[in-house]
C-alpha cells in the first residue's frame, strides 16, 4: 500500500511540476529579438504559361501535373492539317519556281553566249559594206567620166574618119576603148548595186542584234523578279515551317508541372495554355510585416525561412523585394497584433534552389535587421 502511495504522490509531483511548468512559460513568454522580424506566408513564384502560338489538335502531351522535367523536355504537340496542307501548297509553288528559274537561267546563259557575237558580226559586216559603198561610188563616178570622155572620143573620130582624115583603125580603137571601159563601168555598177544590198541586210542584221540584245535585258529582268518571287516563296515557307515548329511546346526550363490544363485530342485556340510550369530557382516566401517594421527592412537583408515540417532545418535567404504600397493583411497571415489591419509584402529568396520547397506551402520567415542572431531552430522563436 505504501509503495503504492509513492507512485501516486510521483506522479502527482510530475504533473504538478509540467504544469508550474508550462505557467511559466505563459507568464514569461519568449520574446522575439529587437533585431529580428518574423512573419508567416507562402512559397510563390512565377509560373510559366505554356500556351499554344497557334490554333490545333492535341496530338501528344507527355506530362501530367507534379511531373519533372528538363529544359527543352517534349511537354505537347499539336497537328494541324491547315497548316500543313499550306505547308505542301508553299513547297510546291517554290519547286516550281525554283524549275522556272533554272530554265530561264539556262536561257539566258545561251543569249549571253551567241547573241553577243552575232551583234559583233552584224556590225562588222554593216561597216564593210559601208566602206565598199565608199569605194565603188567613187570608181563608179571616175570610169563614168572616163566613158563620157570615151563617148566623144569616139564621135570625134568618127567625124574626122568620115572626113578622111585620120585612118579607120583610129576609130576602132576608140570604140574598143569604149566598150572595154563601159563594160568594166557596168561590173562596178552591180558591185556597187550589191554593195549596197549587203549593207541593207548588214543594217537589218544590226537591227536584229539590237533587239536580241534588248532581249537579253528583258530576260535579266524578268530573272531578277523570278528571283524575288522565289525569295517570297521561300519566305512564305520558313513562316509555315515556323508555326509548325511552334506546335511542338518544349520546356523552357528545369522545374516542374504545375497544372496540366489540356488533354490529348483537345482542341486548342491560339493563346490557350496546355501546361504551366514552374522553376523552382525563382521560388520564393512571401511574408507580411506592419508598417512599423517594414521601415526598417532594407533590400539585401539577411533572413531564414522555416518550413513547418522541418522546424530545425532553417533555409537561408536574403530580402530581395519589398512592396511599396500597403494591403489589407490577408487572411491567411499571423500577425501579432490584432490592431495590424495594413501589412507590406516582404519577398524572401533562398541564396540557392532549395528541393523542399513547394509552391503554395506556408512557412515561416525570421529576417535579421543587422545580419545577426538567426535562430538556428523555429523552437528558439516565440509562436506567433
Amino acid at each position: 500500500m505504501k509503495f503504492k502511495k509513492y507512485i501516486v504522490v510521483a506522479v502527482l509531483a510530475v504533473l504538478a511540476i509540467i504544469a508550474l511548468f508550462f505557467i511559466y512559460q505563459k507568464l514569461n513568454p519568449k520574446e522575439l529579438a529587437d533585431n529580428l522580424i518574423e512573419s508567416t506566408g507562402r512559397i510563390d513564384g512565377d509560373l510559366i504559361l505554356l500556351n499554344a502560338k497557334y490554333p490545333g489538335r492535341i496530338d501528344k502531351i507527355t506530362v501530367e501535373d507534379g511531373s519533372s522535367v528538363k529544359k527543352g523536355d517534349l511537354i505537347a504537340h499539336l497537328k494541324s492539317d491547315e497548316t500543313a496542307a499550306r505547308l505542301e501548297q508553299a513547297t510546291a509553288q517554290m519547286q516550281a519556281l525554283q524549275k522556272q528559274l533554272n530554265a530561264n537561267r539556262k536561257e539566258l546563259q545561251m543569249l549571253e553566249q551567241t547573241l553577243p557575237n552575232s551583234v559583233k558580226k552584224a556590225y562588222k559586216a554593216s561597216t564593210i559594206a559601208q566602206a565598199q559603198i565608199a569605194d565603188l561610188a567613187a570608181s563608179v563616178e571616175s570610169l563614168e567620166l572616163t566613158v563620157k570622155q570615151d563617148e566623144k572620143d569616139y564621135q570625134r573620130f568618127q567625124t574626122m574618119f568620115e572626113n578622111k582624115l585620120i585612118e579607120k583603125h583610129k576609130v576602132e580603137l576608140a570604140k574598143l576603148k569604149l566598150e572595154s571601159d563601159s563594160n568594166q563601168l557596168h561590173s562596178l555598177q552591180q558591185k556597187r548595186d550589191q554593195a549596197r544590198s549587203n549593207a541593207n541586210i548588214a543594217a537589218l542584221n544590226t537591227e536584229d542584234a539590237k533587239i536580241a540584245l534588248l532581249k537579253i535585258a528583258i530576260s535579266k529582268e524578268k530573272l531578277k523578279a523570278q528571283e524575288d518571287q522565289l525569295e517570297a516563296a521561300q519566305a512564305a515557307r520558313r513562316e509555315v515551317e515556323a508555326m509548325l515548329s511552334e506546335m511542338t511546346l518544349r520546356s523552357p526550363v528545369d522545374g516542374f508541372v504545375v497544372d496540366k490544363t489540356a488533354q490529348a485530342g483537345e482542341v486548342v485556340g491560339a493563346g490557350m495554355p496546355v501546361a504551366s510550369l514552374i522553376d523552382p530557382s525563382v521560388l520564393y516566401l512571401k511574408i507580411f510585416v506592419d508598417t512599423m517594421q517594414n521601415g526598417k527592412i532594407k533590400i539585401g537583408d539577411k533572413a531564414l525561412i522555416f518550413l513547418d515540417a522541418y522546424p530545425d532545418r532553417p533555409i537561408a535567404a536574403k530580402v530581395v523585394r519589398i512592396a511599396q504600397k500597403a494591403e489589407f493583411t490577408p487572411k491567411e497571415v499571423s500577425v501579432r497584433s490584432d490592431r495590424i489591419q495594413r501589412v507590406f509584402a516582404i519577398d524572401l529568396k533562398p541564396e540557392k534552389p532549395e528541393p523542399l520547397l513547394k509552391l503554395g506551402i506556408p512557412a515561416i520567415g525570421v529576417i535579421s535587421l543587422d545580419g545577426k542572431g538567426l535562430p538556428e531552430s523555429l523552437n528558439e522563436m516565440p509562436p506567433l
